[in-house]
């Protein structure tokens, strides 16, 4: 039974490692038939909740507690801007420079404990650190002569980057509302929650944005249905893979161990977008990964 429990763990965080990259390229190829973003996430929650409906009609029954429900809310809110933040991203940067940027999310998370609870970070945090800086320099594009500050500063003031950052501290602090709604509750029943919070969150705003333009996004919908589906299944198995992730792992080891993800992006940026620098970014991901799991692991005393 242990075997096979931990057999499930391993299988869970391989599927979530492999399908967040994934959904990223069907996020990206719907923006490139000028989907809107808002109208992706939307329909993705609508078929999400609807393929929740054949286990509510199965199981009869949620683990429903009172606690469950606030932690729930703040997780759906949170899923939803980030995940509209994410696509408006890859709609203005490369998905294999997006991917590595979420190393940041360690760095972040780090200086947060440092500034509000003064959680001193230990060597392997400041190495951990460096390796994320040392990484982004495979990363960064840089024009010849270009001091290697220059090349930083722009490419953080790129919008794609700054959506991209965003929605990793808007990411990070939904996985501390989903660990918590575990706890009093099942990985079942969360997914099935987020999946109806979400699309309950993501109406208004597709309401709001749309009105008289929904159906020039419809006919996006028509021809490209098989993308919008296959967006919907990775983003379920994604979700799903997540939470049985965070059912035995903490967050942060959990988090340290979805930035092996990075490396599956930069692949999947140069086999489906022809991106450029595939073996720097490459590289650059590959040592982001390493500083992330770093911080997270052993980063704080």
């Amino acid at each position: 039974m242990l075997q096979n429990s931990r057999a499930l763990l391993y299988l869970s965080i391989l599927i979530r490692i492999l399908a967040n990259p994934l959904a990223n390229v069907f996020q990206k190829q719907l923006t490139q038939r000028s989907a809107h973003p808002v109208f992706i996430i939307f329909t993705v929650y609508v078929v999400l909740a609807v393929a929740c409906l054949p286990y509510l009609l199965l199981s009869g029954r949620l683990e429903l507690t009172a606690a469950v429900w606030p932690n729930m809310i703040a997780a759906a809110f949170l899923a939803v801007t980030s995940n509209a933040l994410i696509v408006y991203a890859l709609s203005e940067a490369d998905l294999s420079v997006l991917g590595p940027i979420n190393a940041y999310k360690s760095v972040v998370g780090l200086l947060l404990g440092l500034f509000l609870v003064g959680e001193r970070p230990t060597i392997f945090g400041v190495i951990g650190m460096l390796l994320i800086v040392a990484g982004s320099y495979f990363v960064v594009d840089r024009k010849t002569n270009q001091p290697l500050a220059h090349a930083f500063v722009r490419f953080f003031s790129g919008r794609g980057i700054q959506l991209r950052c965003a929605a990793l501290v808007l990411s990070a602090t939904e996985a501390i509302f989903l660990k918590r709604a575990i706890l009093v509750s099942s990985p079942e029943t969360v997914f099935v929650l987020w999946c109806l919070f979400g699309l309950t969150m993501a109406a208004p705003w597709a309401w709001a944005l749309f009105g008289r333009t929904i159906a020039d996004q419809l006919a996006v919908l028509r021809r490209a249905l098989g993308r919008f589906l296959s967006l919907a299944l990775a983003t379920g198995t994604m979700q799903l893979a997540t939470l049985l992730t965070l059912r035995d792992f903490q967050v942060g080891y959990s988090l340290a161990l979805f930035q092996l993800s990075a490396i599956v992006s930069v692949f999947l940026g140069g086999r489906y977008f022809g991106e450029s620098n595939i073996r720097e970014r490459l590289v650059g991901a590959t040592v982001m990964a390493a500083g992330a799991m770093l911080i997270v692991l052993f980063g704080s005393g």
